[in-house]
């Protein structure tokens, strides 16, 4: 196997774990709870879904590049607001609205890699400029657009006497 092969595999594995533990931390937030473990997982997936999409050889600056910028931007303060500042004050929507957005930018990613490796998918939108692949992506952002407004409505933060959320 090809360095290359295995590069694809792990950053695919870790992209889609990232997906997985993200809808189940995104439903918790939805529940007004916090599962800690999962959160982990998702943060960690997903920041390392955008490091090692950095991995890949290539000539130019592409599309990929600067989704997996937007989403590092928005999971450090997510990370922060969590870790740091325990959720407190407009914390706990810097980390509910970075967490919603770093899912958004992986599933994203999953729906055009799917226009783009899926032959059915691939037929309808060849070059992905056509209206099949924009409504599928269309239908993505309004989902997590209120998906996201319900999880920053519902998500409370950590119960009053919570042990926190330190990573050890």
């Amino acid at each position: 196997m090809s360095l290359l092969v295995l590069l694809t595999l792990v950053h695919t594995l870790i992209s889609l774990v990232g997906i997985l533990t993200g809808f189940v931390v995104l439903a918790a937030m939805l529940d007004g709870r916090h599962p800690r473990g999962w959160v982990l997982w998702f943060l960690t997936t997903t920041v390392l879904t955008s490091a090692t999409g950095y991995l890949f050889p290539v000539a130019k600056v592409m599309p990929s590049h600067i989704v997996g910028a937007i989403s590092l931007a928005v999971l450090i303060p997510a990370a922060y607001a969590l870790y740091s500042r325990q959720l407190a004050g407009g914390w706990r929507k810097v980390y509910v609205i970075g967490s919603v957005v770093g899912l958004y930018f992986n599933v994203f990613v999953l729906v055009a890699q799917g226009f783009a490796k899926v032959p059915v998918l691939k037929a309808a939108a060849p070059t992905q400029s056509e209206p099949p692949f924009a409504i599928a992506q269309l239908i993505v952002l309004i989902t997590f657009i209120v998906l996201g407004y319900r999880a920053v409505k519902k998500f409370r933060g950590l119960p009053e006497n919570s042990p926190g959320v330190a990573i050890s």
